[in-house]
């Protein structure tokens, strides 16, 4: 197999793994959080963690490297339009995605420490979530776009 066929194949495997333990993870943690309760909370949050830094964190260093490996094999300039928009998009998923993991640490935590005080999860907690919910949108959709973008390859400017 030539360095392009693998290239493309390393690219298209941590795609799907970035793309889908990304929705994975948050569909689970969201409905986690939804039953409100703090055991559940605790424990599928301490699994959502896990599983992002190893698989979404891994998978979100091999994208650009082989996105970039790809590049320089096909021979497109790095200025090409979609591509510049491409880096672009993935460097605000990333800048939402960081925040994201430290967000459900700390929701985790928190769920974690109400249930061994055996009290309701408190406003910290909400606040945290409307936060983790807000800042994951960006990055799904900017994702999608992504995917658009690295297919298409349109002439932006």
């Amino acid at each position: 197999m030539d360095g392009y066929l693998i290239a493309k194949t390393l690219h298209i495997i941590s795609s799907t793994v970035l793309f889908g333990f990304g929705a994975g993870t948050a569909w689970y943690f969201w409905n986690a959080h939804l039953t409100r309760d703090p055991a559940t909370i605790a424990s599928v949050g301490a699994m959502v963690v896990r599983a992002d830094w190893i698989f979404t964190g891994s998978s979100g260093i091999v994208q650009p490297a082989s996105g970039l490996w790809l590049v320089h094999l096909a021979g497109y300039p790095l200025d090409s339009s979609w591509l510049v928009v491409t880096l672009l998009l993935y460097g605000l998923a990333f800048a939402c995605w960081a925040p994201v993991v430290w967000l459900q640490i700390k929701a985790q935590r928190l769920a974690a420490a109400a249930l061994a005080e055996g009290r309701p999860l408190g406003a910290d907690y909400e606040r945290t979530m409307r936060l983790w919910f807000a800042l994951g949108w960006p990055a799904f959709l900017g994702l999608i776009a992504i995917f658009w973008l690295m297919v298409a390859k349109p002439d932006l400017w």
